[in-house]
């Protein structure tokens, strides 16, 4: 069991490493307009899950990440501002390549398929959680407030 173990933490390190790396890259992407956040935190989230359960814990109770996040895990939803935000950067960016940076063709062809399998993963993705997971969560948080009543 130990030789097990010892063999399994090499590995634990690397996705450790990547989680902590992933979530600089996220919180980078809060304030750089070109990298975006939610990817990289949807990344950190798969390298914690992975290394650490305390650290996963603590990334899907963030305060600003963790609501999204728990969407996600839970249902694999994508909300309706994300979505809009995805296809915009990638219009954008498409025409940015288009217009000003003029590479080889096919480079703007890969690009442009890359950017389209995108788009078709975001558009499949749930905008809302199912309504009996609203109902569940909102029975939750009425009995987890019911029982912090003095």
């Amino acid at each position: 069991m130990a030789k097990a173990r010892a063999a399994i933490a090499p590995v634990r390190w690397v996705y450790l490493l990547l989680g902590w790396a992933f979530f600089a890259i996220g919180v980078a992407g809060i304030v750089l307009p070109v990298v975006p956040a939610t990817p990289f935190m949807l990344l950190a989230l798969w390298g914690f899950s992975r290394s650490s359960p305390r650290l996963e814990a603590w990334l899907l109770a963030h305060r600003h990440f963790g609501a999204p996040l728990r969407a996600w895990k839970a249902h694999r939803v994508i909300p309706w501002r994300g979505k809009l935000v995805a296809w915009a950067s990638m219009i954008g960016s498409l025409l940015y390549m288009l217009a000003w940076s003029q590479p080889a063709w096919w480079v703007i062809a890969l690009a442009a398929a890359l950017m389209a399998y995108g788009a078709w993963f975001i558009a499949r993705c749930p905008s809302y959680p199912p309504p009996a997971a609203i109902a569940c969560g909102a029975a939750a948080n009425e009995a987890d407030a019911v029982s912090r009543q003095p």
